[in-house]
């Protein structure tokens, strides 16, 4: 859940309460250096988001998410699997950390050494976003909305809570999958198949 960093909360260091001034990418680097326990995103707007650490049964849904994307990534060969703690740097100055993503190959070489090692200026070819219950559906539906506009081919908004899956494309309307057993990734990933059930 992200949080209004003007209100107390026991769960943000001291000196990000209160911060509400707009806050500069090189501000944010050295924050998540310091405050690598938690997970920090950067809007578009320089307003500072912070996430703390997820609960467990959210924990296990994310790894299950992230091991089958990565165990197909693995065997096709055309990109690469990245986890919820990979921050982007996306075109329109957001730093944002999707649950799960996967990125092109041929988008990876382009990037330096340099570029690798930090926030990766590009957008992930494929994002999902799993919900848990303190994320509010309406930030994350405009976080994928944002990663569409940002370069992304395809998005899965995963909301456990009420066993749906939104899928997003580019110039395509909102697909609403209501308790699917399995959700597919083609075109964009030819074979991959996410099985719900351990994500349910």
């Amino acid at each position: 859940m992200a949080h209004n960093l003007t209100q107390p909360d026991a769960l943000i260091p001291p000196d990000l309460i209160g911060l509400t001034h707009t806050v500069t990418p090189e501000q944010f680097e050295r924050l998540c250096r310091k405050y690598r326990d938690l997970r920090l995103e950067l809007t578009s707007t320089g307003e500072l988001i912070v996430m703390p650490g997820t609960g467990f049964e959210t924990g296990v849904r994310n790894s299950n998410l992230t091991r089958q994307l990565d165990t197909w990534a693995t065997k096709d060969g055309n990109g690469v699997c990245c986890d919820s703690s990979t921050i982007f740097a996306l075109p329109n100055g957001a730093r944002r950390s999707p649950d799960a993503s996967w990125v092109k190959r041929e988008k990876v070489d382009s990037l330096s050494e340099r570029q690798k090692k930090g926030f990766a200026p590009i957008c992930p070819d494929f994002v999902a976003e799993l919900r848990s219950e303190s994320d509010s559906l309406a930030s994350l539906q405009r976080k994928m909305l944002e990663y569409i506009a940002n370069g992304a081919s395809l998005g899965w908004l995963i909301d456990p809570l009420k066993r749906r899956v939104y899928v997003y494309r580019p110039n395509e309307e909102l697909l609403l999958l209501e308790n699917p057993e399995v959700v597919s990734g083609n075109p964009l990933l030819p074979g991959f198949v996410l099985k719900m059930e351990r994500l349910w």
